[in-house]
């Protein structure tokens, strides 16, 4: 079953006149290109609200990976507390302190 060619779409014109009559056969083509209107813009929204659920969906499963990925790091030795309790290798120690070695 091929496309509608001309003589078809003739044909239905013809059967069309000839069911409807010429007085309603306008009105019943504004409703039904209303209704094709109608059901495109409905298409359009549907789609639209499908695709920005998706996307709060990637979202939110993008944060919730990049939480995982901070979780579980582990912290840089940079940032780790210094082996000699905090002081620095050039401060002398307060009196009874041992000197860090």
């Amino acid at each position: 079953m091929g496309p509608i060619g001309i003589p078809e779409m003739i044909f239905i014109g013809v059967l069309a006149l000839l069911i409807f009559g010429p007085y309603k056969l306008p009105e019943l083509g504004r409703s039904l290109g209303k209704a094709m209107t109608e059901f495109r813009r409905a298409s359009n929204d549907l789609k639209r609200t499908f695709e920005d659920e998706i996307r709060d969906a990637e979202r939110q499963v993008t944060e919730a990976g990049r939480e995982i990925s901070d979780a579980t790091t582990l912290p840089d030795e940079s940032a780790a507390a210094p082996a000699n309790g905090g002081a620095s290798p050039d401060e002398k120690p307060a009196d009874g302190e041992a000197k860090p070695a």
